[in-house]
């Protein structure tokens, strides 16, 4: 069973096939494949140009606005500065004007130099470094071949790394964990090296050979991370821990951060030094030959290697688990672990639970526990919103749910750009994290502008700027004097408030000072967002914010006086069809609604992306106010289910084509209410999405509540 072709966005680059340390829980030397012996020392400049090629080529052919390279081993450093360089050339060569290359070196840092540093800062590549602790921890595997420590030589390294002129190349650290280890003196140590990021991998086993489990323990690891997790959220969380803030990510509905865990589809490749490509290096720890393809970079390209066997297995989601895992409560967080962990030689092949999974299932409940992210159970009015009583108590707790990811969203922007970020964004960051202590409504107010979440998306794709946060900052912070004055962005000649309005400032430069009297109603070159106001329903009509493009259809620019005077006719018509024949679903939108985006042509009828989310919608003007009102329902419905989906695991989201039709039938069940008729194709679609496999059994019982209210 295989699915379109899920593009290749990373690959790990192996330039040298040696290393000078003898790790002895190395999965590439140390298990069961043993294919790193027969392979060339060091990757020839011709298996690099090649690699090159291939990856230009498949960057091109889809359309990836980035790829990722991670210069690894053995130890990458063994291949030496001067070929080193080369690599990087050649890669840089081969992608310039196709896409971003996010160049990356993971290495023991044993050798790590200056001269080594000074290239890297050429060439913008990242290292990351593998430490397991403090000496005793990282001495108990980490050794060299004669078996003298490497801790000394690796904090040396750690030391320049952090100095000013580099820590920029600072990627972080991975630590392989032992549970023989004191799982707080290697946190400490790990977070004294101030990494920029911080990985837990579990040690790689499979059921032919289990992990180590002193005194018998039933879940040692998980243990031993939920340990790692207290002294971490004890000190504020003063580093992203990607295994931990994965699932409390899948736990809210969002995606994973790791390959060990979430559903996520694979899109990794490796290519050895003879310049065969192979799986994820993990499956070396399955059985020998385990990561082999067949194809090389010589002879085959991406797209072939993307499509064979071994790779599609793991981008079938939910379906390619075993049948145990796809009954499991969390397994949108587990995802079943790391593919490698499931193999069992008695023929079941990676058909089974991870080994580690009694563990996985400990730590998820547990970060569940200490932080409420939600593993089991919906959120308060879950059943009301799948049976069409949108009522207002039911939205407003998707607002708040909405408000706290768009919050992480943030958070998440405040890391990418930290390394790079202007004097503009680190003023507005600041003036944001006051704000949230001082005055929780005036972040609020932020956080639930449905834009500032469009916004924070793009910018995590590098597809917007960051500096957008300081006219979100000053949106509230000006009307609620919090702040006298504040510079802001400039964007086409205007500066923008979200949620307010807009400034004329002309080639005023990149930015400009903002103070209440030049915001205000009279204020010269000053156009205020227009407002829509009937009946219980206050809706801004906004066709200035920059980031208000995020409905798949063109949007109009600022309307004229007499087609604002045709939304202010036909609008509160649509709005009393919806009041009169859907009182329900009418709170909901009364209060999570709160901005209309007019577009250049009537909204797609067949639709089923939420672009704003609930509270803002995307709309064509229609004549026929039954039109508008259906329009209106539909974008509604849409925005609801975005949300929903962001803190609920229905079905699992790999399945495309059971997402798409989940929100066209849950948008048609509420526009043939409107329309006061049942049709028959909505029928046949909720009876199709009850057989799919797809959902879990909170997602069934989402389906069943969409059948009581049709």
């Amino acid at each position: 069973m295989t699915g379109p072709l899920v593009p290749l966005r990373q690959v790990v680059l192996k330039v040298h096939s040696r290393c000078d340390l003898a790790c002895d829980h190395c999965y590439v030397f140390e298990h069961a494949d043993q294919s790193w012996s027969s392979r060339p020392r060091v990757i020839s400049d011709d298996a690099v140009l090649w690699t090159s090629l291939r990856l230009a080529e498949h960057a091109k052919r889809h359309s990836l606005p980035s790829v990722q390279v991670i210069l690894h081993g053995g130890e990458p450093l063994l291949a030496g500065p001067a070929r080193l360089r080369r690599i990087c050339e050649t890669l840089y060569a081969a992608m310039d004007g196709v896409c971003r290359l996010d160049l990356r070196i993971h290495t023991n840092a044993v050798q790590l130099s200056e001269r080594h540093l000074d290239l890297f800062a050429e060439f913008g590549v990242r290292v990351g470094v593998s430490l397991d602790g403090d000496r005793a921890a990282n001495d108990r595997h980490r050794r060299y071949p004669n078996g003298r420590s490497s801790h000394d030589k690796v904090l040396a390294a750690l030391s320049l790394l952090r100095e000013e002129r580099y820590r920029h190349l600072y990627a972080g650290l991975l630590c392989t964990i032992d549970v023989r280890n004191d799982p707080v003196a290697v946190y400490d140590a790990l977070a004294a090296q101030e990494p920029p990021h911080l990985d837990f991998l579990l040690p790689h086993a499979t059921w032919e050979e289990p992990p180590p489990r002193p005194d018998g323990a039933r879940t040692p690891y998980a243990d031993w991370l939920m340990a790692v997790f207290g002294r971490w959220e004890a000190q504020g969380r003063p580093m992203p821990v990607r295994l931990f803030d994965s699932v409390i990510s899948t736990l809210g509905g969002g995606p994973s951060l790791v390959e060990a865990m979430g559903l996520a589809p694979v899109d990794v490749v490796v290519v050895e030094t003879d310049g065969t490509f192979e799986q994820a290096d993990s499956l070396k720890t399955a059985y020998d030959g385990a990561p082999e393809t067949g194809e090389d970079v010589f002879h085959h390209s991406l797209d072939d290697v993307a499509l064979h066997p071994g790779i599609t297995a793991r981008q079938l989601g939910l379906k390619g688990l075993s049948e145990t895992c796809r009954a499991c409560p969390v397994v949108r967080s587990c995802g079943g672990g790391l593919y490698a962990h499931r193999y069992r030689g008695d023929g079941s092949g990676f058909d089974n639970p991870s080994v580690f999974c009694p563990d996985l299932q400990a730590l998820i409940r547990g970060v569940d526990a200490r932080t409420g992210a939600g593993a089991d159970q919906p959120i308060d009015g879950f059943d009301r919103l799948a049976e069409g009583g949108e009522h207002g108590s039911a939205v407003r707790e998707l607002a708040r749910q909405r408000q706290a990811i768009t919050r992480e969203l943030l958070v998440l922007t405040g890391r990418e750009h930290s390394a790079r970020e202007s004097v503009l964004w680190a003023a507005s960051w600041r003036l944001a994290v006051e704000l949230g202590q001082h005055d929780g409504a005036l972040l609020q107010t932020l956080l639930s502008h449905p834009y500032a979440r469009a916004w924070a998306v793009r910018c995590l794709d590098d597809d917007a700027p960051a500096d957008h946060l300081a006219a979100l900052v000053a949106a509230v912070a000006l009307p609620a004097g919090a702040v006298e004055r504040i510079d802001v962005p400039v964007h086409e000649g205007f500066v923008h408030l979200p949620g307010l309005g807009r400034l004329h400032v002309g080639d005023a430069g990149p930015t400009a000072e903002l103070t209440p009297p030049r915001i205000a109603a009279s204020a010269r070159g000053w156009e205020p967002l227009r407002w829509l106001r009937t009946d219980g329903l206050e809706i801004a009509l906004d066709d200035i914010d920059p980031y208000r493009d995020c409905f798949g259809q063109p949007v109009r620019d600022r309307l004229t006086d007499e087609e604002t005077e045709q939304w202010r006719h036909l609008l509160p018509q649509a709005w009393a069809l919806i009041r009169t024949t859907l009182p329900a679903l009418a709170s909901g939108m009364a209060a999570g609604l709160r901005v209309v985006t007019p577009l250049a042509g009537p909204a797609d009828p067949h639709r089923t992306s939420a672009g704003g989310g609930f509270a803002a919608l995307g709309l064509g003007l229609r004549p026929d106010p039954l039109l508008l009102a259906v329009d209106m329902v539909r974008g509604f419905r849409l925005g609801v289910l975005d949300a929903l989906l962001d803190v609920c695991e229905l079905y699992d989201e790999t399945d495309t084509r059971v997402g798409t039709l989940l929100a066209d039938t849950y948008a048609r069940l509420a526009t043939d209410a409107l329309r006061h008729e049942a049709t028959e194709r909505t029928r046949e679609q909720l009876d199709e999405l009850l057989a799919a496999e797809s959902f879990t059994a909170l997602g069934r019982r989402f389906l069943h509540g969409m059948r009581r209210g049709a």
